[in-house]
């Protein structure tokens, strides 16, 4: 935790807020000088403070997990890396959907999945976009290209054309409100300029940032511009995951049962226009769900 350091220099007081953390088998200090007394937000400097820290300490962490994967997929014959996948592939489409009110159990998406049986006794939709999503994200892990608008709409077709087709791979327009948030998305005149800089901003930081914070951030931004009438989040999650497996990590599952302090933080981040929020809930949910890759 930051704490608050006073230094005396002659017969001049000066305070600085000072957090030290663990980056590999070192121990590490950062300092940032605050002035001759202690301001009004000093918890939101020591926040800063530590959430800089965070990053330092994650991100060697972040480059163990990417080697330790390549070196076992490398190991892993074509059959084992395909069921893998499909086991994911299972888990992630249960969670992601259940987030967003479906109804289909995980047993229930095993069984459509693994044994093409469809589920008695459950909506036509929740069956229908399960199926839709899971096309989409096979489409995601084929793709080599670009970030575009044009394969985003794509994969939103896929999910949405076999039950509300209408509005399957379109941009909205008309207002919206996500019940239970307090976030206000955006005008629908301003979403077309806002999509046009979320792919203007992903080409030009896509070099510059860790993939892990990059797939945060890019989860962050486009569910924050809410494009579509419906399957934001799944798009949002399916687009993170699009961005770990491109530049060779693993991918992630936001799950059911993590969706509530999963929920805060973007609403945290959107609220106060503070991405940190996210990227530390993204980033600590991405170790843990990696800690076998870690100093391996």
């Amino acid at each position: 935790m930051a704490t608050v350091k006073k230094r005396r220099v002659g017969k001049q007081h000066y305070y600085y807020v000072e957090h030290s953390f663990k980056a590999g088998k070192k121990v590490k200090v950062l300092s940032k000088y605050i002035g001759k007394k202690i301001p009004y937000n000093i918890e939101g400097i020591k926040d800063d403070l530590e959430y800089k820290a965070m990053r330092l300490a994650i991100l060697s962490k972040l480059k163990s997990i990417k080697a330790s994967y390549l070196k076992e997929q490398s190991k892993l014959p074509k059959a084992e890396k395909e069921k893998l996948i499909e086991d994911f592939l299972v888990h992630f489409i249960y969670d992601s959907s259940k987030i967003e009110g479906s109804s289909l159990s995980l047993n229930d998406t095993k069984g459509l999945f693994l044994h093409n049986i469809t589920p008695k006794n459950k909506p036509v939709k929740d069956v229908k976009e399960a199926e839709g999503y899971r096309e989409a994200f096979y489409s995601m892990l084929q793709y080599k290209g670009q970030l575009s608008l044009k394969i985003v709409n794509k994969w939103h077709a896929m999910m949405f054309k076999n039950t509300i087709d209408y509005i399957a791979g379109r941009i909205r327009v008309h207002k919206i409100i996500v019940t239970g948030s307090r976030a206000v998305f955006p005008h629908p005149e301003d979403v077309p300029k806002l999509l046009k800089d979320f792919f203007k901003w992903y080409r030009k930081e896509e070099k510059k940032i860790n993939p892990a914070e990059l797939a945060a951030l890019a989860h962050l931004k486009f569910v924050s511009i809410h494009p579509f009438s419906d399957g934001n989040g799944r798009i949002s999650r399916l687009l993170a995951n699009y961005v770990l497996k491109k530049h060779g990590y693993p991918m992630i599952n936001i799950k059911f049962g993590d969706r509530m302090s999963y929920y805060r933080s973007l609403e945290a981040s959107q609220l106060n226009d503070k991405p940190k929020y996210f990227i530390r809930y993204f980033l600590k949910r991405y170790l843990k769900s990696n800690i076998k890759f870690i100093g391996v």
